[in-house]
């Protein structure tokens, strides 16, 4: 039976696309629906260039969950990935998709996480708090930012002459390396 995949993401979708293409041609693992708060975002266009299935919803349609849940029983959802995506999922999702909710967050949680810490702002956090290392942190999704069970932490170094961009760099080669496998390993076990 092919388990399958929804991706909600806010922006630009590159970590979306990369667990798409880790996904295509599997028997066992499927990308149904790409789902985004933002029409404008880039990750539409990807997944009109993946011709994947996408869904775009208000922030209100995420509060009230009713259409969005509709949507994801429609297509037969088994598992949400949040890459990327910047809205809180409501506790009537949390509860339909109980522990089958990941997310991926560019730090070594519980440092920056929460609420506002996203993208280069973690980054920027991390390098003025002299942290010597950073990485990135795949974790189970709860009613609370950032505090799901920790499924898994990468680490990289990060050097007294790191910038945000060259931190984000390594970051980004985190992600793309070690999100698609863990999601994987959490679908199929």
């Amino acid at each position: 039976m092919v388990k399958k995949i929804a991706i909600f993401a806010s922006g630009n979708g590159s970590n979306a696309e990369n667990v798409y293409n880790y996904f295509k041609g599997s028997t066992r693992v499927k990308v149904v629906l790409i789902a985004t708060n933002k029409k404008d975002a880039f990750v539409v266009k990807r997944a009109k260039n993946l011709r994947v299935s996408s869904f775009v919803f208000s922030k209100d349609d995420l509060i009230n969950s009713v259409i969005v849940e509709q949507k994801l029983l429609d297509f037969e959802v088994d598992f949400i990935v949040l890459s990327g995506f910047l809205l809180k999922i409501p506790g009537k999702i949390i509860n339909l998709f109980s522990d089958k909710i990941i997310n991926i967050h560019p730090s070594l949680l519980p440092k920056f996480g929460g609420k506002g810490m996203y993208g280069k702002d973690v980054h920027k956090s991390v390098i003025e708090n002299n942290e010597r290392e950073s990485g990135i942190t795949i974790h189970y999704v709860n009613s609370n930012y950032d505090k799901g069970g920790i499924i898994l932490q990468e680490r990289c170094f990060v050097s007294k002459k790191e910038t945000v961009q060259s931190l984000s760099e390594k970051i980004r080669k985190l992600e793309f390396s070690f999100f698609p496998k863990t999601i994987e390993k959490i679908i199929l076990k």
